[in-house]
């Protein structure tokens, strides 16, 4: 069990008073914890010091603090820290007196409104029957004059006491108070409360919200009735997020509650991915030049939301600037620090702070209260000397007789003739949570002391001592403390002491005359889910720009779906360029940071947005293409049938039965079939126009090019039996012979085929390699080969009829044929040499189009190379077509 010591020290002239010169002049924060360092020595000083001290004398205190406050004797004492007052002056040092005592200036009347509510609190508590029976609470409050120096006086004061003399020999004792309800500042409580957690008082502030206080390790004794900043920040991202502001500025007082505030705020900016444009630490000292760099940063920025986290001191002169540089357009977002602060609800900041929106702590209703603080009257006791200075300030006068610029104050002045802070009751907050501080440790009292003895939570199954109570006792049961306020509100503290999350979002708006009024416009309230809840009543909301509506603050404007974000090098992470997904990729989500591959049958639709199947490409018969090369296909099967037909009808004439007018036949049949093969190429592929079209085509142009040999053959062999030593050249290559010949050359292609598609058949392919986006379906001609083998063979064919025909050239010219062969041969090579090259460099469909080509262009060659002359004669030159002009070339060689 901790021990407290009294921090008195025995009387000597040589011995300095080390609180009453803490601190001198303004206050840096490293001044601050050197403040802490010395109390702490000093503490430690006093603790190993105490057994020499006691033998020399009793206990004395070497000085009193100079402190404004208020008092009321009771059981138990309750400690209050208030900023009654705005400013603290400290007196000029000759450093060869010791130094006179700082002094409180400008009356704040709504802080000592929550000063009265405290009082009020404990009042009511005291009538309560039920709540602490048979025990009367008193208080010892002082104001701390927003000072670090004066409010650890006064808390050192409470702690301490002010008696001069303590009857304790080793100056040890429980402190005159129990507990602590303050400080309202945070950087005051981290002082205070760094120092009294050692000892385990409890403190509850009503208004500390820095989140650093919830270190439980540091802070062991420290509670809170308003919730911690990381809930405000998050509430604040909250509205954030409800109007997409991802490109936002950030001021910040230099102060712990500032500090602290703006870099959580910063953690939670990037959790939500959004992002500070600008950040700036208003100063401390309201340096102009500082301010004016500040306004300029605001002017410059495309943040149109500023997010504010500050008290009205720091911020006051901002805004004067705001208003003197005309700097409007900007949507404002404030604490709950200046949220509902009056100082800002001018005429003149109404078109530059009109709109604002802000978290303010949780308004209540205290029943009684607004008649208690009329009630309230000046007595003549110095120790309540912040009722007599409340008193002079609100009536203007002065209780010092013969004062002649102010009125004597009789102390009989009726407060309800007053309209200040001090009377409004119409928006209690912080005084609310001071209320609630008093009585969160009413009920930690009234359960302390309902503990039964045997079943107590102390060592042993002990209870508190009711008569030699300790604080650390108090914070037991202060953690474990939960009640409703009478305006229905839930109390409770976590393992971090910070109470429940509950904000109400307030909007300035303007009023009847021409200056700002505060309206709440929604609820930000964290539950037992441990998720943050907006609700807004966005109709209510007053947005003060032309168009009545919320504005735009982002860097970037949305990258659409079919985009992805690309950063911006040296910017943010909301500043960023949007850029299309790649072939093959979408994004169907706005502000997508990747885009995602398509998978193999899908392709990106125009938008980029989402995944289509891919188009199918294959040469079709509604392609034009494809009707090109069906309508030239189906056009040389008509020529073949009509050349069929004329020589049919002249089949008798001597230029049909020259040459052995079967083969004629025979051949005008295969090219019929090498047109017709052609349809086989067009249309999807399937199995088996895959396996037919080739199988088809070689075969076809084997049955023609085996035709048109054997007709060079028999043109030598005729010409030769023409001579008297070759006469029976004929006889060993009659039309017998001719047909086996062609029949054995197609069956070995035949062959050739059947073993291609029984080992490695043709079949359908989808292709994407060509075309992405497409998908071509072609044939796979299985083996390689296979289709080697099939286009060797007929080139084989072709060469030898080829040579043979060319060998043949100078033969009579009336009966002569080869030399038309030779024609026709050298454009069929020329096509199907040409079409090898062409072939392996034509993607997809235009692939088959090229062998479709070389197909036709090989067939129409032949046609019109061997079978036009001989039409030409038929229907032409009649007279021609006799055996006499045929074999008239041949009498003349003879």
């Amino acid at each position: 069990m901790l021990t407290w010591h009294r921090l008195f020290i025995k009387a000597t002239p040589s011995k300095v008073f080390i609180i009453n010169n803490i601190h001198r002049g303004e206050l840096k924060r490293n001044v601050e914890m050197w403040i802490i360092a010395k109390i702490c020595l000093y503490l430690s000083f006093s603790c190993i010091s105490v057994a020499s001290i006691f033998r020399s004398g009793p206990c004395q205190l070497q000085g009193q603090f100079r402190l404004n406050g208020m008092f009321q004797e009771g059981d138990l004492i309750l400690g209050g820290l208030f900023e009654v007052h705005f400013l603290t002056v400290f007196p000029e040092q000759s450093f060869r007196t010791e130094p006179e005592p700082p002094y409180c200036e400008q009356f704040d009347m709504a802080s000592f409104q929550q000063a009265q509510t405290m009082v009020f609190a404990i009042d009511e508590i005291n009538r309560n029957p039920n709540l602490l029976p048979n025990i009367t609470l008193g208080y010892y409050l002082y104001d701390n004059c927003v000072k670090l120096s004066v409010a650890f006086r006064a808390a050192m004061a409470l702690v301490s006491g002010t008696e001069e003399s303590f009857s304790s020999l080793n100056c040890t004792g429980p402190p005159p108070v129990i507990a602590i309800v303050g400080d309202p500042g945070s950087t005051h409580s981290i002082a205070i409360s760094s120092i009294l957690g050692l000892f385990r008082v409890p403190m509850v502030s009503y208004f500390a919200t820095c989140s650093c206080l919830s270190d439980r390790k540091t802070y062991p004794s420290f509670f809170r009735t308003i919730p911690s900043d990381a809930f405000q920040v998050r509430a604040m991202v909250q509205i954030l997020k409800r109007f997409g502001w991802t490109w936002v500025g950030l001021l910040y007082s230099d102060d712990d509650y500032g500090i602290y505030a703006a870099q959580s705020f910063q953690k939670e900016m990037q959790l939500f991915g959004a992002c500070v444009g600008f950040s700036e630490m208003l100063p401390r000292d309201n340096n102009h030049e500082d301010i004016q760099s500040i306004v300029e940063v605001i002017q410059t920025s495309t943040a149109r939301v500023v997010v504010v986290f500050s008290t009205e001191a720091y911020l006051l002169p901002l805004m004067d600037e705001v208003a003197l540089k005309n700097v409007t357009g900007r949507q404002w977002i404030a604490s709950e620090a200046w949220a509902t602060s009056p100082v800002f609800h001018t005429q003149h900041l109404l078109p530059f702070l009109g709109g604002t929106l802000g978290i303010a702590i949780r308004r209540g209703e205290i029943q009684g209260l607004k008649e208690f603080l009329y009630y309230l009257h000046p007595d003549s006791n110095t120790r309540n000397n912040i009722v007599r200075i409340f008193w002079e300030n609100i009536f203007g006068c002065s209780f010092e007789i013969g004062g002649r610029e102010r009125k004597v104050c009789t102390g009989q002045e009726d407060l309800k003739s007053t309209n200040t802070a001090y009377t409004d009751v119409s928006g209690l907050r912080a005084s609310y949570n001071a209320y609630k501080a008093v009585y969160a440790l009413a009920h930690a009292l009234h359960d302390l002391m309902q503990c039964e003895d045997g079943r107590g939570p102390f060592s042993g199954n002990k209870c508190a001592d009711q008569i030699n109570l300790q604080p650390w006792q108090v914070v037991h049961y202060l953690q474990k403390v939960n009640f409703t306020t009478g305006f229905g509100d839930h109390v409770s503290f976590d393992e971090n002491g910070d109470a429940l999350a509950i904000y109400d979002v307030m909007n300035w708006q303007p009023s009847s005359d021409g200056a700002i009024s505060v309206s709440t416009v929604g609820v930000v309230n964290e539950g037992a889910s441990m998720k943050m809840v907006l609700t807004l009543k966005e109709n209510s909301i007053f947005w003060n720009f032309k168009n009545r509506k919320p504005p735009q603050s982002v860097c970037s404007e949305s990258c659409p779906p079919g985009t992805r974000q690309v950063r911006r090098k040296g910017l943010p992470v909301c500043c960023f360029d949007c850029l299309p997904c790649a072939d093959g990729e979408i994004s169907n989500t706005t502000d997508a940071i990747e885009c995602k591959i398509c998978p193999d049958e899908l392709w990106p639709n125009p938008n980029k947005d989402q995944c289509v199947p891919k188009e199918e490409d294959f040469l079709s018969f509604e392609d034009p293409l494809g009707i090109s090369l069906t309508t030239a296909s189906l056009l040389g099967t008509c020529f073949c049938a009509l050349v069929m037909v004329i020589f049919s009808h002249h089949r008798n004439t001597p230029v049909v039965r020259a040459n052995n007018s079967e083969l004629s036949f025979l051949l005008l049949l295969s090219l019929k079939l090498c047109f017709l093969c052609v349809l086989l190429f067009i249309g999807r592929p399937k199995l088996w126009t895959c396996q037919l079209r080739h199988a088809a085509f070689g075969i076809s142009f084997v049955l023609c090019v085996s035709s048109i040999l054997v007709k060079t053959m028999v043109v030598i062999a005729v010409f030769k039996s023409s001579r008297p030593e070759s006469k029976s050249a004929m006889k060993w290559f009659g039309v017998a012979q001719q047909r086996g010949t062609v029949m054995a050359l197609t069956t070995l292609q035949i062959v050739i085929c059947t073993v291609w598609l029984s080992m490695a058949s043709p079949k359908p392919y989808k292709n994407s390699l060509y075309i992405s986006s497409k998908v071509v379906y072609e044939c796979d001609i299985g083996s390689v080969v296979g289709f080697s083998l099939l286009l060797g063979y007929i080139g084989l064919l072709a060469a030898v009829s080829f040579l043979f025909a060319f060998l043949a050239r100078n033969l009579p010219d009336n009966f002569n044929e080869a030399k038309f062969i030779t024609f026709s041969m050298l454009i069929f090579c020329a096509v199907w040499i040409t079409f090898v090259p062409a072939y392996v460099s034509s993607p997809g469909k235009y692939a088959v189009a090229v062998e479709i080509f070389a197909i036709l262009a090989s067939s129409f060659g032949l046609l019109v190379a061997i079978f036009a002359p001989k039409c030409y004669m038929i229907l032409f030159h009649p007279e021609r077509n006799t055996k006499k002009s045929i074999m008239g070339r041949a009498t003349q060689i003879k």
